[in-house]
């Protein structure tokens, strides 16, 4: 008599091993989708319910999650926290903001020096709407998860001012606004080409993270 497929497991395919975490500093394209948390607060700007707030610590931040595009590593997922408010102080939150505006400087390919009108839009936003499914360049990094297990996470923005910016995104290399060129000596350990579409710079009114 033949057992069913859900009741004997003798004939299933072994068990695959887990993926290798990808290497400390390899630079990749990823979208960024933000897990909504649930928390507003209209008088920051924090509407939509993107925002999560911590039980324990009673911080506030915006649970991140990063897809890898392309490259040997697509599809491959990383996560961090973007943080917004933290009862510690504003160190948090300075964090947070930095992140998000050197986000918003790779994804819409604007040099981080550069103080033009249409710069100064592009690190504007009207809602964290606007972040969600942003795509930009990240660095890799490697840190403990909450079992002390080594986990793939994002900390740092890959911006046009770094000098393989232009080569993985595929795009003229940036000036910093006033004529000159700037960048700065690549680090990573691996980077893979990266072609994408720029995005048209955010509009709207100025927002937290200007």
């Amino acid at each position: 008599m033949n057992q069913n497929n859900w009741q004997d497991f003798n004939d299933a395919e072994a068990q695959q091993g887990g993926f290798d975490l990808i290497p400390k500093g390899t630079l990749v394209l990823v979208r960024m989708t933000i897990k909504p948390g649930g928390y507003d607060n209209p008088e920051q700007g924090w509407t939509g319910g993107y925002a999560t707030e911590s039980f324990e610590s009673g911080s506030v931040y915006l649970a991140c999650e990063f897809i890898v595009l392309e490259g040997p590593y697509a599809k491959r997922k990383l996560w961090s926290n973007i943080g917004l408010q933290s009862k510690k102080g504003p160190t948090w939150g300075q964090m947070g903001r930095s992140f998000v505006r050197a986000a918003l400087n790779s994804a819409h390919n604007v040099h981080p020096q550069d103080h033009s009108p249409q710069a100064t839009n592009a690190r504007r936003i009207d809602s964290f709407s606007e972040l969600d499914g942003l795509e930009f360049l990240v660095r890799v990094d490697i840190e403990k998860d909450a079992k002390g297990e080594d986990r793939n996470v994002v900390k740092h923005v890959i911006e046009p001012d770094h000098s393989d910016y232009a080569k993985l995104m595929n795009v003229p290399p940036k000036t910093n606004g006033s004529g000159g060129n700037s960048s700065t000596p690549a680090q990573a350990a691996a980077a893979y080409p990266s072609p994408t579409a720029q995005r048209p710079p955010a509009s709207g009114k100025p927002a937290w993270a200007q």
